[in-house]
């Protein structure tokens, strides 16, 4: 069995930018091949079902971020403590915390989920389904539901492999998941004519794939912190618990997501109709390819945040911040030149050319793109929060963007300027965030220094 000790000791001496390259180009790949299955996804349920199948699936979002959310809970928060505890040499409780994540990873979102399912007609009326939509909707998300807990647990693993020191191999499990996920949606979709039900069960079997990969690897001889089942066995106050408080700032994060998502599409059928929705569900498609590389980015450098920071290396942590920043402002200002130069052959991957919703699409782009490139740096603040164990500046900084400043503008904006309004609200919020990430991340950073300012003067006095 390989040496953990060995094989994670280079996070904290390794050059920062061939560091945060290693960690993050496969993360990146893995991400964009997912961002390009949605696309595809969205391509094929568009020429293959219709503009009411895109809006089917854009209304069973919010019940997908949900069942994510609880993921994302106990995912982010272990993988958090993963890495500090990792950083810090406690092996054995890093051990603990993996075990522990990989039990409440499957049950508690299969929990949520059955809940879900029981009641599932009333919340897809919540979020907006007309009755038009509604039985596509239905369909769809009975599917997606019913194999969440595949969904989560393979999504939490893959952090865990990449903390675990093999960010190859994590990126090997999201390619198997868009490949194949790819591949049945056009057997089940074309070949087979199973219409939206094809596009769900496509999705359920990639993501089950996909979990399977991951603990195939903690179960393997590779795995540097193999999962036990001495392990399993949850400890509350030690493990669960912290692990939860972390966790609890991504969690909020994404249950605005989900909430911003129904009063999105709330909003939009009653100034748009059936047809906005969709509209929105293709942009939500395409802002994928841009965001995933960016998430990829930031998944690679939060283990390698909180690595250095467990091990007080605080210069190493500043300067991974601003690497990802930097980074992160790069990919968002290229989206941005794209989205607002091409946006009707973007349109048209989805639509046929002579759509009456392509004009809408082309106008709604660009105004939900309009300050992409401002928004890397608050987009890398929660996430560097979150990697150091800061969860009241995480919640604070993520939550402002999607429900403190997003949410109102939303209500407000459409009484003045209609549908129009409701674009503009995304880049008014995107820029009062960033104002409010300055502040915070500067705080932060400079009370860094000062910390690295004192260990460095405790080294040399001893």
């Amino acid at each position: 069995m390989p040496d953990p000790a060995d094989s994670t000791r280079h996070i904290g001496t390794d050059g920062i930018g061939s560091l945060l390259l290693k960690f993050s180009i496969p993360s990146i790949t893995g991400m964009l091949v997912h961002a390009l299955y949605n696309i595809v996804d969205r391509m094929f349920i568009g020429h293959g079902i219709g503009a009411h199948g895109i809006a089917g699936v854009t209304l069973s979002f919010p019940l997908m971020m949900v069942m994510v959310s609880f993921s994302i809970l106990i995912g982010v928060g272990a993988t958090t403590l993963f890495s500090i505890r990792m950083g810090e040499q406690r092996r054995e409780e890093a051990a603990r915390i993996l075990g522990n994540a990989f039990g409440l990873l499957f049950f508690v979102p299969l929990a949520a989920s059955l809940v879900a399912l029981a009641g599932l007609d009333p919340l897809l009326r919540l979020v907006g389904a007309s009755e038009d939509l509604l039985p596509h909707a239905r369909t769809y998300a009975r599917i997606i539901l019913a194999g969440s807990a595949l969904s989560t647990t393979g999504h939490g693993l893959a952090h865990f492999v990449r903390s675990d020191g093999h960010p190859v191999i994590a990126m090997g499990s999201m390619i198997l998941g868009a490949v194949v996920n790819v591949a049945l949606d056009a057997w089940f979709i074309f070949g087979l004519g199973w219409g939206i039900a094809g596009a769900a069960w496509a999705t359920v079997i990639a993501q089950g794939l996909a979990m399977a990969w991951c603990l195939a690897y903690f179960l393997s001889p590779r795995a540097n912190t193999p999962l036990r089942r001495r392990n399993l066995r949850l400890d509350f106050r030690q493990t669960v618990r912290p692990m939860l408080v972390i966790g609890f700032a991504p969690f909020s994060m994404n249950m605005a997501h989900s909430l911003l998502n129904v009063v999105l599409n709330r909003r939009l059928r009653t100034y748009g109709g059936d047809g906005a929705i969709a509209v929105m569900g293709i942009l939500m498609a395409y802002m994928s390819v841009i965001f995933m590389p960016v998430f990829g980015i930031l998944q690679g450098a939060q283990p390698l945040i909180g690595f250095n920071y467990g091990a007080r290396l605080y210069a190493r942590v500043r300067h991974l911040f601003w690497s990802a920043a930097a980074a992160t402002t790069v990919l968002l200002t290229a989206g941005w030149a794209v989205s607002q130069l091409f946006p009707v052959p973007i349109m048209r991957l989805f639509l046929p050319a002579g759509s009456d919703l392509i004009p809408l699409g082309v106008r709604a782009l660009r105004i939900f793109t309009l300050v992409f490139p401002i928004i890397g740096f608050p987009i890398t603040g929660g996430h560097f929060f979150q990697a150091i164990g800061k969860p009241v500046q995480a919640t604070v900084t993520t939550l402002s963007r999607q429900v403190l400043l997003f949410i109102p503008f939303l209500i407000l904006f459409p009484r003045y300027w209609g549908l129009p309004g409701i674009f503009a609200a995304a880049p008014a919020s995107d820029t009062l965030t960033c104002l409010l990430a300055i502040v915070l991340v500067s705080r932060e950073l400079r009370r860094l220094r000062q910390a690295e300012g004192g260990r460095q003067s405790e080294v040399s006095g001893r």
